[in-house]
């Protein structure tokens, strides 16, 4: 192989995009010499000696290459960059649905779920935290051992999901407390605070700057939600005889929700630079933050069980009860009707919401996700004057609920809107 690419003072020079052309020895003679040796005394031998052939690489192509221009070059970055933009925007989009979906489920299947267990709501909420512990770290087994889950995933730091299941504990207890003073409707009201929450945490510890649009898009969905669900409702009365300190205490806890997604936000992007640009799965998140949720439950159940009037002495006579009602079986089984198949419907439904909304979490932002459970809130309303069963009468829809629901299709047509000769970065998945 040496005599291919060795040079020779009768070869042509090397290049890369050269032809290969065998060149015939210089001599005019034939290729086979024959020559008188006189290697033995006496004797005559006819020796044969072969001229090698050797084949060079001609340069005579060396200039059939065509660079490419840099011109070309920045227009196919830029092509590559929008092509990625695009799809990262449909990807958001279909997350942002699901969640929707989802989360129009969940409302509604926790209001059938709670028709059996209407004496028990205290059971249902501490029986799904400890499903969502066993489901969640069973599915994150099954992926370590498919090598979905890596190592270096489950070696990340776990003090940030403790403060997780810290801020949810939290924020149940406390949403716990003022929900058990205020009216139904009055609650969707004082949880438009999430995305004020979301986007003033996002401001100071994300460093992220938002448009005009934007702001103004996020103001315009929570109006409408207001409006959606205030009109014939009576909820500012609600609101004023509940007083100030509950209401106070339901905004509260949805800041404490509202800085659990904001820290899982940064937990995703924490992990994506410790992992080398690889992606932190979704179901350790999951996991550990529900684990260390329902430790901080435990530790809070004297004040759980208090806030739904159940004395600590009688809790695990209560939470009999409610196993019994669950299965619908015994004595206690009569008005347990539905038991246990819608309240198993809301967990996997709510098991869904969760998972999809932090799938989108993980993509766009923690407020971007909060617009995807608005969106929820007025779907639900118009879902109940559906005839479901087990609700009996169906409800009637509100009278400002169609102006409601067009100021907030208008509030996020808004903040999705990029103004022209805006670069793509300032989409609806990264605000600035």
């Amino acid at each position: 192989m040496t005599s291919f690419c060795r040079r020779s003072p009768t070869a042509g020079t090397v290049s890369l995009y050269g032809q290969v052309r065998l060149l015939q020895p210089t001599n005019s003679t034939a290729g086979i010499h024959y020559g008188y040796s006189p290697q033995r005394q006496g004797i005559s031998v006819l020796q044969l000696r072969r001229r090698t052939w050797i084949p060079v690489v001609e340069a005579s192509g060396a200039r059939e290459r065509s660079d490419v221009s840099e011109e070309d070059e920045k227009k196919r970055i830029v092509e590559d960059n929008c092509r990625k933009s695009e799809n990262q925007t449909v990807k958001v989009v279909v997350a942002a649905a699901a969640v929707g979906v989802f989360g129009v489920g969940n409302r509604v299947l926790y209001k059938l779920a709670l028709v059996p267990l209407k004496q028990y709501p205290f059971f249902l909420a501490q029986f799904s935290t400890f499903v969502y512990v066993i489901v969640y770290f069973s599915i994150l087994y099954i992926r370590y051992r498919a090598g979905i889950v890596t190592d270096e995933m489950l070696a990340v730091p776990k003090t940030p999901f403790l403060i997780v299941g810290l801020l949810e504990a939290l924020g149940a207890a406390t949403g716990m407390a003022a929900g058990a003073m205020l009216s139904g409707a009055s609650i969707p009201i004082l949880s438009q605070t999430f995305l004020v929450w979301q986007i003033l945490l996002s401001t100071i510890f994300l460093g992220r700057r938002y448009k005009v649009n934007q702001l103004l898009g996020c103001f315009l969905v929570a109006i409408g939600v207001i409006i959606t669900v205030a009109s014939g409702s009576g909820a500012g009365k609600s609101l004023q005889e509940a007083g100030i300190f509950w209401s106070l205490l339901m905004m509260v806890s949805f800041l404490f929700q509202a800085a659990d997604t904001v820290l899982k936000e940064v937990i995703f992007s924490d992990a994506t630079q410790k992992l080398k640009g690889g992606s932190l799965d979704l179901f350790v998140v999951n996991s550990f933050g529900s684990a260390f949720q329902a430790l901080f439950i435990c530790l809070l159940l004297p004040f759980l069980s208090k806030l739904w009037g159940i004395p600590f002495s009688q809790l695990p006579n209560y939470l009999k009860d409610g196993a019994a009602c669950f299965l619908n079986i015994g004595k206690l089984s009569s008005g347990c009707d539905g038991a246990p198949l819608l309240p198993l419907l809301f967990i996997i439904v709510n098991m869904g919401f969760n998972i999809s909304l932090l799938h989108l979490l993980k993509i766009s932002s923690a407020v971007v996700s909060c617009l995807a459970t608005t969106v929820a809130v007025p779907i639900s309303i118009y879902m109940f004057t559906l005839p479901l069963p087990y609700l009996g009468v169906a409800s009637s829809l509100p009278t400002g609920f169609l102006a409601g629901a067009i100021i907030l299709i208008m509030g996020l047509l808004i903040y999705t809107w990029t103004p022209p000769n805006v670069s793509s970065n300032a989409s609806m998945t990264a605000p600035t």
